[in-house]
């Protein structure tokens, strides 16, 4: 069942909370809740969580030689 209001009474809000958010959640709307006629919170859908920045780049690198070593050789004269 999916409600189609956009503004909800606050004892209406209270006996509906926890099925509101899964809805706000699911369908993505916006509830603004109300006392006496006025608006005073609203429950809205947070945007998607990116994940890990760990891992983003994990099969996109390509590593080649020794990367631990000097690249160069080294000389210690002195000119």
């Amino acid at each position: 069942m999916i409600i189609q209001y956009r503004e909800l009474p606050a004892g209406e809000f209270k006996t509906t909370c926890l099925k509101l958010m899964d809805e706000v959640a699911q369908d993505r709307r916006t509830v603004t809740v109300t006392k006496h006629g006025k608006p005073v919170a609203r429950l809205v859908p947070i945007k998607d969580q990116p994940g890990s920045p760990f891992g983003w780049l994990k099969g996109s690198v390509t590593l080649s030689g020794d990367i631990v070593g000097v690249g160069g050789q080294i000389s210690n004269s002195v000119s």
